[in-house]
């Protein structure tokens, strides 16, 4: 039993799953959305989110611990991401990627999902254009509804009908 197991093992040994991830880590800071099975864009959204919020420090330290996770072109990711994409999250505490349902991959029918970073307008709520009170047409009251009239009060529930033998000893 896997009580209390944080990860999924996606059928790999440990150092090929942190591999994999990181890899499509890469390839999601790079690109913006990318497309795969939809148990690896679930593992890897716990994995992009947690980036997100290190990269939204901009420390040293916050650095030194990008670099765990990105391997390669760290002279582009690295930036990108922190100047970038963190940015765009300021005012936001987590959530930073969406995982969307696309179909099953021909071949071996495996679910696939797109993942991407939260686009710009979706983070910040849409600003409707306020109005005065004066500016507001007046809402017509309407005549409100006639109330059902009330439910008569129930009869008298009948008396258990007697068993057969006592009525032919009434006779």
């Amino acid at each position: 039993m896997r009580h209390k197991k944080d990860n999924k093992r996606l059928g790999r040994p440990t150092a090929h799953r942190e591999a994999m991830l990181t890899n499509l880590l890469q390839s999601l800071i790079k690109h913006g959305r990318i497309t795969t099975t939809l148990v690896r864009a679930k593992e890897l959204q716990r994995l992009a989110d947690r980036i997100v919020t290190i990269a939204k420090r901009r420390t040293a330290a916050a650095y030194a611990q990008l670099t765990k996770y990105i391997k390669s072109e760290r002279e582009i990711l690295i930036p990108k991401l922190v100047e970038e994409i963190a940015p765009k999250f300021a005012e936001r505490n987590g959530g930073y990627t969406r995982v969307v349902k696309l179909g099953f991959r021909r071949g071996d029918a495996a679910p696939t999902a797109i993942i991407e970073y939260l686009s710009e307008v979706i983070v910040g709520k849409p600003v409707a254009e306020e109005t005065s009170a004066e500016e507001k047409p007046a809402k017509e009251k309407k005549p409100a509804a006639k109330k059902a009239p009330a439910k008569k009060e129930a009869a008298p529930k009948k008396e258990p009908a007697k068993k057969k033998s006592a009525k032919k000893k009434e006779e």
